[in-house]
């Protein structure tokens, strides 16, 4: 069968040709490659000599002779020089090979078979190089057929698969790579045989024989083509990149570890509560770091004792019953089938003796340890312990610690080794074969061991490496001052917490001519105390003090700072000084808080003349220390129902009378206290019955998404037609307004006009005459006698005939007597003179001086105060209530005489 050969054979590039030579020594056939090699058509060479025609004319002799010696039968090659015939035709260089022939008539003859030189020796400088390429390249090389099968290996490939470069021909991708790989490869080499495309860099993974360890190479692919371009088959470039596959790996874990680090930081700590920071810990580590993790806390860390158990250079754990007490109060998995008990740690290591006094209500999770919270989830399966689920009991012998659960590690137990030594200790997988690495990591800060984080990967994932270690040892101790810090800051928030409200006025409390209603809200627990603070003070005459205050700042000083404050205006409001004078004498008690041990400087502000260089430097290096507040101070009198108020910085008061709407009083607001230098002023506002009276803090009515217009517009708008009970409008009040922000706490002080009936008010003026002793006694009786109040005559004439013999004795001016009944009887004279009366112990020998000892004997309160015209002493006497008074000891007769 012919088949005709296939353009670009070999033949194409080497441009072989022949021609004969008959016995007359001149050419007799010529063909066609002869013609294209030396330009020469058949018709011009027939016939002709080829040693004249082709040979230059020095090499004529020696042609002829050769010519002549082959027709006698001897066979000659040789290099030929050859010129084209014509002026100006190129010369060139010819391998002939020279075979003698025969004729029909058996004359001697020669067939000639020419090679151009050049041609040939330029493939040979391909082959040449081709074979240095393909034998000498240090990457593996090698070419697929049409069929995908090996045509040829070098020896680079050979050395890594085994065998001779030879013993490859054949062999498909299938021997040498496994399962997807090699379907990958061959599906790869399709596609570039038909479409003609290079692939670069082709990622493989496989073995070689006698390794187990894998090995990675790189493959570059690309199509062969013959001369005139039909693909002859696929060639590989293979290059291991197993080293800087590892590189690569190790860069980018560790890209990958300071990732972690810095989404650490800035994730980790954001919340001062000990579980959000364990789940917010578990939210970077969790898919990020590792497959499953869980998070174990000492128990006396949780429930506020004032640190845990372990310190690890002197530990406290028990040496026979194994680990201190700690809480699992996180888990998470980004495995959609992992439960907890996969972790290894957990559940031989866990002693369900420890546990046996857990209540269901005390484990915020199910027995499998996944609970969904509201927090985010790590992938598929993901979910933390909270409230949601507390109807698990803790599992038997060798489970794990449910979410919520109080448990112990046994004393040989890794995890119990690594909250003894503070170091990270390897825990074994499990027996199944689900997990394959854990790292127990205890949580250490400040030398301090708060609890104890457990990362694990599980089958198919990269075993934990020097790198993580040292990453999860990170993430513990960044987790652990986070935890302890949020310890310190609960600490001082329950301290201040206790502080605020321990000086907070407890209940509701009374006044007279006043319904008084009151709400505090504290932050939320993310937020610091703060010094916000309210307070309701009885002064004499049936007076009330309203006080509400706000420090600036917030935690445990701050509330210091309030305490302060408030028990100084409870102090200067029993001196019944005017509500301008207890702000000034404040300012100055604040200013004091700010400086050290509590005195102002040597201005002539207050405190020590000559303060130590130690104190002037301490207070210049904290500034922080000086405390400002704001406060409104108001007096309230309910037989005039009128209102006194006096402002430093506070928001301004709200006033509702009967069929108006809500007014904002306009009180000058003055300087915040601890600032200084300015004086306050003081506006007196005449109340309606049953009006509305609100005192509050900035809390209520500001927050960081409502700006304080709004807010005071909302109480206004919330104070519209108040509802009959004083309760009814807090509730509504707080209902309406935005007050679950939680950003600051929130004071509201409200009272209700309710002034003394006329009928409950004695009040009479007196001459300044010697009568009007007996005349004050007989109004007193009188009216005593109108109230039914006849078991208090007797010692009210006895007291009041005293004060009114002081008043005209020591005193100028007209004399007022008043009495007032309400919850006791209040009995006041009044006159213009400005000394103050003094009790004294009267000698014995004295015929006076016992007046002022029987008023205090006698009373249940009494004093003096300042008045703008004059002063007022008062005594204070409760009311009968039915039961026979108290007989008076001998030293209280005694001291009469």
């Amino acid at each position: 069968m012919w088949q005709s050969s296939p353009p670009g054979s070999i033949y194409d590039y080497i441009r072989v040709a022949s021609f004969s030579i008959g016995p007359d020594g001149l050419i007799e056939q010529w063909s066609r490659r002869a013609a294209g090699l030396f330009g020469v058509a058949a018709h011009e060479a027939l016939g002709k000599d080829p040693v004249e025609a082709f040979m230059p004319g020095e090499l004529r002799r020696e042609g002829h002779r050769r010519i002549g010696e082959v027709l006698d039968g001897k066979e000659w090659t040789g290099l030929v020089p050859f010129r084209m015939p014509g002026e100006g035709a190129l010369h060139g260089l010819a391998e002939i090979y020279v075979m003698p022939s025969e004729t029909a008539t058996g004359e001697r003859a020669a067939v000639c078979i020419v090679v151009d030189v050049r041609a040939l020796r330029g493939i040979e400088t391909d082959l040449a190089a081709s074979q240095a390429i393909f034998g000498q390249s240090p990457f593996g090389f090698v070419l697929f057929g049409t069929d995908f099968t090996v045509l040829r290996a070098n020896q680079r490939f050979a050395t890594v698969f085994g065998g001779r470069a030879d013993d490859h021909r054949g062999r498909t991708v299938h021997d040498y790579l496994a399962g997807t790989e090699a379907d990958r490869l061959a599906a790869t080499l399709s596609r570039v045989l038909t479409t003609g495309e290079a692939v670069t860099d082709l990622q493989l993974v496989g073995t070689v024989p006698g390794e187990p360890e894998r090995r990675h190479w790189s493959m570059n692919l690309y199509r062969v083509h013959n001369g005139s371009g039909r693909p002859i088959g696929i060639a590989g470039i293979a290059t291991d990149v197993t080293r800087r596959h590892i590189a690569a790996r190790e860069a980018a874990s560790a890209r990958r570890n300071l990732a972690l680090l810095n989404e650490a930081s800035a994730r980790i700590g954001n919340s001062l509560d000990l579980e959000t920071t364990a789940r917010e810990l578990l939210d970077v580590a969790v898919p990020g770091f590792c497959d499953l993790a869980s998070v174990d806390l000492y128990q006396s860390l949780l429930t506020g004792e004032e640190a845990p158990p372990g310190s690890w250079s002197s530990p406290r754990q028990e040496s026979v019953g194994g680990s201190a007490e700690l809480r699992r109060v996180a888990f998470a998995s980004a495995v959609s089938d992992a439960m907890p008990d996969a972790m290894p740690g957990a559940m031989p290591d866990v002693m369900p003796d420890a546990m046996s006094d857990v209540t269901p209500d005390a484990m915020p999770g199910s027995g499998s340890g996944t609970a969904v919270g509201p927090g985010p989830s790590h992938g598929r399966g993901a979910g933390y312990g909270d409230d949601a689920a507390l109807n698990q009991p803790v599992a038997g012998n060798g489970a794990p610690p449910a979410l919520g659960a109080v448990h112990r590690y046994p004393f040989n137990s890794p995890c119990a080794i690594a909250l003894r030594t503070g170091h990270i200790e390897d825990v074994p997988g499990d027996d199944r074969g689900f997990v394959q690495s854990t790292f127990a990591v205890p949580m250490v800060a400040h030398d301090t061991v708060v609890g104890l984080v457990q990362f694990s990967r599980t089958k198919g994932s990269e075993p934990f490496g020097e790198r993580d270690r040292a990453l999860a040892t990170e993430l513990a101790a960044r987790a652990a001052v986070c935890m302890d810090n949020a310890r310190l800051y609960r600490r001082e928030h329950e301290r201040a917490l206790i502080l605020q409200r321990s000086l907070l006025p407890p209940g509701d409390p009374e006044a007279a001519g006043l319904d008084i209603a009151c709400r505090y809200l504290p932050g939320n627990t993310a937020t610091e105390v703060g010094g916000d603070w309210f307070d309701v003070i009885e002064l004499p005459g049936h007076r009330t003090a309203l006080v509400v205050g706000d420090v600036m700042g917030r935690g445990l000083r701050a509330a210091v700072a309030m305490g302060e404050l408030r028990t100084a205006v409870r102090t200067l409001a029993l001196l019944d000084l005017e509500p301008a004078e207890v702000l000034s004498a404040l300012d100055e008690v604040a200013r004091g808080l700010g400086t050290p041990g509590g005195s102002t400087s040597s201005d002539g502000t207050g405190g020590a003349q000559w303060p130590s260089r130690a104190a002037h430097k301490s207070r210049e290096a904290d500034l922080s220390e000086v405390y400002l507040a704001t406060c409104i101070y108001a007096v309230y009198d309910p037989v005039t129902r009128r209102c006194t108020f006096a402002n430093a910085g506070h928001l301004p008061p709200v006033v509702v009378e009967p069929g108006e709407p809500a007014l904002l009083l306009d009180v000058p607001p003055g300087m915040p206290l601890g600032v200084g230098g300015e004086p306050f002023e003081e506006v007196e506002v005449e109340l309606k019955e049953g009006a509305l009276l609100a005192l509050y803090t900035d809390g209520l009515v500001e927050s960081r998404d409502h700006p304080l217009d709004e807010g005071l517009e909302a109480l206004r708008g919330a104070l519209v037609e108040p509802a009959p009970l004083l309760e009814d409008v807090c509730d509504r009040v707080l209902s309406t307004l935005d007050t679950r922000h939680g950003e600051d706490d929130i004071a509201l002080l409200m009272a209700r006009i309710q002034g003394l009936p006329t009928e409950a008010v004695g009040d009479w003026r007196l001459p300044r005459e010697p009568r009007s002793v007996g005349r004050a006694r007989e109004l007193a009786r009188g009216q005593l006698l109108a109230w039914d109040l006849d078991d208090l005559v007797d010692t009210t004439e006895l007291l009041v005939s005293e004060l009114v013999t002081n008043a005209l004795r020591y005193g100028e001016g007209e004399i007022r007597l008043r009495l007032l009944r309400d919850r006791t009887l209040v009995c006041e004279v009044w006159d213009a003179g400005l000394v103050q009366p003094r009790r004294r112990r009267a000698r014995d020998t004295d015929e006076g001086g016992r007046g002022l000892q029987l008023v205090g004997l006698l009373s249940a309160a009494w004093g003096s105060r300042r008045t703008p015209r004059g002063k007022t002493v008062w005594f204070e006497l409760p009311l009968p209530d039915g039961r026979p008074a108290a007989e008076r000891t001998v030293e209280e007769l005694l001291s009469m005489f």
